[in-house]
């Protein structure tokens, strides 16, 4: 038997208590009594119509990666067969494994795969496939695309083709969302014409500095960029209208008024058609996704707390009404900016499901066998084969809302360098270990131990959502997660998605879209651990030592001349000296920092040995009550140094007997390769053109060159004022990180 974790109207509604009113305010049935209650709701034909059925016996996913295993799982819950297709990159990937059926739809190069039309009507033929789901990305938003398999007798697990190309060109969308009265952003009403005109209207007054240039037929960040001032729309305008050609085949561009520090609200919803050729829409509780980097999202977050409840209708109401006026079905999110004073404005409609779903659907739980999150991709089946929405999604819904039942908060984790401007990164994962999944985590991955990431696709890795009854526990869920989380071979985000979750703004919901340049004003350079943490950690190193050697069949070290400490530098050979002093018992230790004018000496109680689990690079260490994870993630070459990390602080650690430390005293640091008069490659990718040539004087700040990485165009500028002696590479190489592009000229002393 069903039981509901639903709103108090729902419950009346579902118990026969509902009022005439209610029902009005639900759907325009005006002489509905109890018994049509449900069929009010219903959307399509009534729920028996699928009794013992299949929504269908065989499903395609026309993407790649963890969206491919995301529906996959949903597929063989209900026992639909199901195809995956891939690029001759990703035969080794896990998605591909995952499907029952595979098909190789050609090199790595995108347009000649999974953008490669012909290849997926193949592939649909030579396996009898009844549906494809698009994911998200490449064909998602396709609308000729949607038509093609509409056309080719293909259920579209998505909505239609006209909807589609509606809502994803931003200026036919704007004039929809202007009738059907949805808030817009202020900006110009038509694509530009040139960049003398974008330069025009932001100076005479039209659309004022600062301004956003974004691709007309484009999403997800990409052809997108804020400027402040003349040059910046000057570049803003070459780099994005490549990119929109890029991604899009449009290179259109739109300029827009930025609203500074909003918060990025969006709302999932789901759209059916109903008998009477109308459309029936549920609105989820909004996503926050306001923490974002290079335009695109970083953490999610459902629902929002700076929304009032006053603002949440207004906004679901226009939401209901811009989806019904471009007779919307299947899975869509609708985006907004919401300044601080709660006025809201119409962004863009993603016609598809989106990255940040899981977080939708880990908010809005009912009971059934134990809690259970909704199925936004089981919705997409069940809209998709007419029947209209699944029984659950009928039983929770109040309205057109759906009331959350939950906090959820996602993380996005991309093969990424937070420390050098968000580069992506590429390479073997090894070691990985994802974080174990348990009823308030859930791991959404693309990839397992051993995966090979590769420049061309997008650097996503997986999505980690927590959930719980309050945002706090969801926070503190998250953190566990992100502690247990081991990624080695690639640079990555985890760490970085600590240091924000640490921040004292975060979790008071003081996090607009400028949350990070605000937080990280000199970028991200690391998780900073206090005093008392660096204390922590320091009798944490010399536990999980003892533990390790004994695990290992190595000698414990242990100290001399009587003196039972130990000196435990975080930062490598060279790092911060703490001493650490373990009492013969074993339940406590104390530590202080060595060689500093504060003698103070702290006592730690160690609850129990430390626990090492060395297949999953894991250690747990009890201290004063308080339980910690902490990597442990391999020694340097020289067996020195042991790799940690706690908090998402990762440092080299090296631990020393006392007469070792007094030596090491004497020994003088390495000095740094002078790489002043060079200009390095911050990533691997492509190079795609010169700015500058031999022999060139050039300034601080000037474009030297273009380097593609994860098809983003990335601006090498000049990191100071010097006269360029030397090209070392040529346009079209492929780089590697830190491979010399040019040289400057050396100056004389």
């Amino acid at each position: 038997m069903m039981k509901l974790l639903a709103s108090p109207t729902t419950r009346r509604i579902l118990l026969g208590k509902a009022t005439t009113r209610n029902l009005r305010r639900v759907l325009p049935c005006a002489t509905a009594t109890t018994n049509n209650a449900r069929a009010c709701f219903s959307t399509a034909a009534d729920d028996t119509q699928n009794n013992g059925q299949k929504p269908f016996d065989k499903v395609m996913i026309a993407n790649r990666g963890e969206i491919v295993q995301r529906v996959v799982r949903t597929c063989r819950e209900l026992d639909i067969a199901t195809v995956a297709v891939y690029s001759t990159a990703d035969a080794q990937a896990p998605f591909v494994r995952e499907a029952d059926q595979a098909i190789c739809l050609g090199p790595a190069a995108a347009n000649q795969s999974y953008l490669n039309t012909s290849a997926i009507l193949k592939a649909i033929d030579d396996t009898g496939t009844q549906a494809v789901h698009p994911g998200y990305g490449f064909l998602s938003e396709n609308a000729g695309f949607a038509q093609l398999m509409t056309d080719h007798g293909v259920t579209w697990l998505g909505p239609p083709a006209q909807a589609i190309r509606e809502m994803g060109d931003k200026l036919a969308s704007k004039d929809i969302a202007l009738a059907a009265g949805v808030n817009i952003v202020p900006g110009h009403d038509k694509p530009l014409e040139s960049v003398e005109q974008a330069l025009q209207m932001c100076n005479d007054g039209t659309v004022p500095y600062p301004v956003l240039i974004k691709a007309a037929a484009g999403g997800g960040g990409k052809g997108m960029r804020v400027c402040y001032n003349d040059e910046e729309v000057k570049e803003a305008w070459r780099l994005s209208k490549a990119e929109a050609l890029q991604f899009f085949s449009d290179d259109r561009l739109l300029l827009e008024k930025f609203i500074e520090e909003p918060h990025h609200i969006e709302f999932q919803i789901m759209a059916t058609a109903t008998p009477d050729g109308g459309t029936d829409v549920v609105v989820f509780p909004e996503r926050d996704c306001s923490i974002q980097r290079r335009n695109q999202k970083v953490i999610e977050e459902s629902p929002s707390i700076m929304l009032n409840d006053q603002t949440r209708r207004a906004m679901t109401e226009q939401v209901v009404r811009l989806c019904q006026a471009v007779g919307y079905q299947s899975a869509g999110t609708i985006e907004f900016l919401v300044d601080k004073d709660q006025n809201f404005y119409f962004l863009e409609m993603n016609t598809r499901l989106q990255v940040e779903h899981c977080v939708s659907e880990q908010a809005c739980q009912y009971l059934e066998n134990g809690t259970k999150p909704v199925d936004l991709v089981k919705s997409m089946l069940w809209v998709g084969a007419g029947w209209g929405f699944p029984e659950e999604i009928q039983e929770i819904r109040d309205g057109h809302m759906i009331h959350p039942t939950h906090h959820a908060i996602e993380a996005r984790i991309y093969a990424e360098d937070p420390l050098r401007g968000y580069l992506p990164s590429t390479g073997p994962l090894w070691p990985y270990g994802e974080p174990q999944v348990t009823p308030t985590v859930r791991v959404d991955s693309g990839v397992t131990e051993g995966h090979v990431v590769t420049p061309f696709y997008d650097p996503m890795l997986s999505k980690v959502i927590s959930s719980g009854k309050t945002r706090g526990d969801a926070i503190a869920h998250m953190l566990q997660a992100m502690d247990e989380y081991v990624i080695e071979g690639v640079q990555h985000n985890a760490r970085l998605i600590q240091g924000i979750l640490r921040k004292p703004a975060f979790a008071t919901g003081d996090a607009p879209t400028s949350f990070l340049p605000t937080q990280f004003p000199d970028g991200f350079q690391g998780v900073e651990l206090t005093a008392s943490e660096k204390e922590e950690f320091a009798v944490a190193a010399v536990a999980i030592d003892k533990q390790r050697r004994s695990l290992l069949q190595q000698p414990t070290l242990a100290g001399n001349n009587g003196d039972p400490s130990l000196i435990v530098r975080l930062g490598g050979f060279f790092g911060q000296p703490y001493r650490v002093t373990t009492s013969e018992d074993g339940t406590s230790a104390t530590v202080r920092l060595e060689d500093s004018d504060d003698s103070t000496v702290r006592t730690i109680a160690l609850d129990e040995p430390a626990q090492l689990d060395l297949e999953r690079y894991l250690a747990q260490v009890s201290l004063d009550g308080s339980s910690k994870t902490i990597q442990v993630l391999g020694q340097d070459k020289s067996g020195t140094e042991l790799k940690m990390q706690m908090h998402g602080a990762d440092t080299s650690i090296v631990v020393q007997s006392p007469r070792e430390y007094e030596l090491s005293l004497h020994m003088q640091e390495p000095e740094e390769v002078d790489t002043s008069s060079l200009v390095l490659s911050p990533m691997p990718g492509a190079l795609i053109s010169f700015a500058v040539q031999a022999g060139d004087e050039v300034e601080e700040g000037q474009e030297l060159c273009i380097v593609e990485a994860m098809k983003m165009q990335n601006i090498i500028k000049s990191p100071k004022h010097g006269v360029i002696s030397g090209l070392k590479v040529k346009v079209g190489d492929s780089l590697m990180t830190d491979q010399v592009i040019m040289e400057f000229e050396v100056e004389s002393e």
